[in-house]
């Protein structure tokens, strides 16, 4: 029984292995919005276009013109696939290992989205230091993504209190930072404990 657990679960493991990859694939194909499609890219959509979707539809995960969406929909595959490879090497997984997984599947979809916001600031900061021309393109996808993070971030620290732009700016990247660092030391600390729970 616990060998055909073992195949059972190793061949999930590369099914959802090869699904992630299909996605990845998808999820750069749109960046390339005027690039010419043809039959293959149609399958490709068709198989991983309905995942996508559904995680769209039920966490409407939008920063202005970016959707962050597909980072908790390969978080997820990234649990399952993680579950299933315990499984297959150990032939039993315990509750620890599942929240564990989880907690480390949870933490690297934000870790991902913190550092990502620690970028887009970082750039903002940079282009408003060098007075560079923010009417362009580039400029005004960083700014739909900016504003509203620095204005969310600036209303907990300061609450009502005006505070210069480049303060603002600079307290967002440097809060954003050390919710990082220390989300990243309390996660590791919890994963630590739940491997070590019994069955």
């Amino acid at each position: 029984m616990e060998g055909l657990i073992r195949s059972v679960m190793g061949l999930l493991t590369m099914f959802v292995g090869i699904y992630s990859l299909l996605i990845i694939i998808r999820i750069m194909l749109t960046w390339f919005s005027n690039a010419p499609y043809g039959r293959p890219v149609q399958i490709l959509a068709a198989i991983t276009d309905p995942y996508l979707d559904w995680w769209r539809q039920k966490l409407n995960l939008r920063a202005g013109a970016l959707d962050l969406s597909p980072i908790a929909a390969m978080a997820a595959l990234s649990v399952i696939q993680t579950i299933c490879s315990t499984m297959a090497t150990q032939g039993r997984i315990s509750l620890g290992i599942i929240l564990a997984v989880c907690l480390s599947a949870l933490w690297s979809a934000l870790s991902f989205i913190l550092g990502f916001c620690v970028v887009v600031l970082v750039l903002r900061f940079i282009g408003y230091m060098c007075n560079s021309n923010m009417y362009s393109t580039f400029w005004r996808i960083i700014d739909s993504i900016s504003q509203p993070l620095q204005y969310r971030i600036n209303r907990i620290i300061f609450g009502r209190r005006l505070v210069h732009f480049t303060t603002g700016l600079v307290v967002s990247i440097a809060a954003l930072v050390a919710v990082w660092a220390v989300g990243g030391l309390i996660v590791g600390m919890l994963t630590r404990v739940l491997l070590r729970l019994p069955m």
